[in-house]
């Protein structure tokens, strides 16, 4: 038997559930200590997110914990070692079967807590800043919802690669902190369109973009020549006015972007990539892993509320005790 959270109705349970069984060839057991809280989570809840066909129904897409068993196949791990893994599901829960490519051993000097904060977005940061968007040194990134947990390890990714950041957010106090971590341009959201701010700023290469809908056109507005926008979310809607003659002439592209249902070869790879470019950075204190705060996993369900209202700066991670 193991824990885990279930979604019944608009509760959140943490009750007894069966365990795995079975442990597949190439994968590793982890008993779960940390977990963390991002939007695929609250969507996933909501039902407009479910998980790709097999992975495991129970939330949460990244933990940290020790090593249980390892199947089959697998080398450069054994029982006791302490790690964090990217997941297609199931970290709301006391233990999870994860294929070993996607796990990776705590960087150095940082502690399982601050490894739960790690996995999603430096991932998804990594995907999509180079090997989407193949930004090359010097390129300049706008990055809209500058404040949340990717947005955090973005910014600190970007400039620490040679990129630099014009962030965007809703909160004055929010982007003093995306100024600390080395966006060298900001712009409030409720001032208005950040168009007229960005162009000042020098115009930009590539849009890091969760919130679609109008920003769309904006976005348009402020990209270079050969310019990129990634789209990984639609907070803001899934509809959008693209003016297809600026992206010809300009030759823009837009390209839609998720790092969940990707094969697990291709996150294997992505982790691998995280272990040989960012890992020495987190180990040395170049950048770090922003954590806002913590709750207990039997307060699921309030944490993702905190996160709903926009309230973080950095990530929400949830801690499991069994």
């Amino acid at each position: 038997m193991m824990k885990a959270i279930k979604v019944v109705g608009d509760a959140l349970n943490w009750e007894a559930c069966d365990a795995p069984t079975e442990l597949p060839e190439g994968h590793v057991c982890i008993d779960v200590k940390w977990t963390a809280i991002n939007r695929a989570d609250l969507m996933q809840r909501a039902g407009v997110y479910p998980p790709p066909p097999g992975a495991s129904e129970i939330l949460g897409l990244e933990v940290s914990g020790t090593i249980t068993d390892v199947g089959e196949g697998v080398s450069g791990f054994m029982p006791g070692d302490e790690v964090c893994a990217l997941l297609t599901g199931g970290g709301y829960a006391t233990k999870v079967i994860v294929p070993a490519v996607q796990v990776l051993p705590i960087p150095e000097g940082l502690s399982l807590r601050q490894a739960a904060a790690v996995p999603e977005v430096f991932a998804t940061a990594w995907l999509n800043l180079y090997r989407e968007a193949e930004l090359q040194p010097g390129e300049r990134v706008l990055l809209h919802a500058a404040a949340s947990g990717l947005g955090t390890a973005v910014i600190q990714l970007a400039t620490a690669f040679g990129n630099p950041v014009f962030a965007t957010a809703g909160d004055n106090e929010k982007l003093a902190v995306c100024q600390n971590l080395g966006a060298t341009g900001i712009w409030n959201r409720t001032n208005g369109s950040f168009v007229d701010a960005v162009r000042k700023w020098g115009g930009i290469d590539m849009v890091l973009d969760p919130v679609g809908g109008s920003y769309i056109g904006d976005n348009q507005k402020v990209l270079n020549a050969d310019g990129r926008i990634v789209l990984i979310g639609l907070m803001g809607g899934r509809s959008a006015e693209v003016d297809l003659g600026l992206m010809l002439v300009k030759r823009h592209r837009l390209i839609g972007s998720t790092l969940r249902s990707r094969p697990v070869a291709v996150k294997g790879e992505v982790m691998q990539a995280l272990y040989r470019h960012v890992w020495p950075l987190l180990s040395s204190g170049q950048i770090e892993p922003i954590i806002d705060c913590e709750w207990p996993i039997e307060e699921a369900a309030e944490a993702m509320a905190y996160v709903a209202a926009n309230k973080n700066t950095g990530k929400v991670l949830l801690s499991v005790n069994g």
